[in-house]
């Protein structure tokens, strides 16, 4: 099982860091390390300040593919669930300057929350669905994945023509706005529609 993370993937979380908006995905890996399952608690690594949270729909790969048919990109995944990808801002933001990958601020342990899946027939249109996150119990991001930049299709059709997917993967699709930092003592929960799919407390 691998994660495979898709970046600046809504327009405006693209702008509200200042980064351009991208002509192809941005992909980065999480190891399996990094998953926070079972509304787990988060423990704040030392090594950061300034970690965020990002919600995003996650989708499970159900079959292997490589160079994959845009025709045939929705029977890859057959469940969808909700995550965080945790980023470690400060990290990041010193490992852009230099040019350096972000492995080491998005991919430390339990970095990726990962909720129980609803299977994907479940859903009138999947490309609709739209999530959010609470802080403390205030609303801090909302999104609908049809504002996706990249679907789920075309983001499978771009991933496998790189990287073998294969069943039990996931693919966090990107965040929207209003990311924005974790402190000790928060509580986050994330919904899909009025369904709340994780809780995960900050210790």
């Amino acid at each position: 099982m691998k994660i495979i993370a898709v970046g600046r993937n809504y327009i405006d979380h693209a702008k509200e860091l200042n980064n351009p908006v991208p002509e192809t995905p941005v992909i980065f890996m999480k190891p399996d390390t990094a998953l926070l399952k079972d509304n787990k608690d988060f423990y704040y690594p030392d090594f950061s300040t300034d970690i965020h949270y990002e919600v995003e729909v996650v989708l499970r790969i159900c079959k292997e593919g490589k160079h994959v048919s845009p025709k045939f990109a929705t029977t890859y995944y057959d469940a969808v669930g909700l995550g965080v990808d945790f980023t470690a801002r400060d990290i990041q933001q010193q490992h852009k300057e230099k040019g350096l990958p972000w492995e080491l601020a998005k991919s430390f342990d339990s970095s990726a929350v990962i909720s129980s899946l609803i299977p994907i027939t479940d859903f009138e249109n999947p490309d609709q669905i739209a999530f959010s996150l609470q802080k403390n119990g205030n609303i801090v991001q909302e999104g609908n994945t049809r504002d996706l930049i990249f679907s789920y299709g075309q983001l499978i059709v771009f991933i496998s023509q790189y990287i073998t997917l294969r069943k039990g993967d996931f693919i966090y699709t990107g965040t929207p706005a209003g990311v924005g930092p974790i402190a000790i003592g928060d509580h986050l929960e994330g919904f899909i529609g009025q369904q709340s799919m994780f809780t995960c407390a900050i210790k």
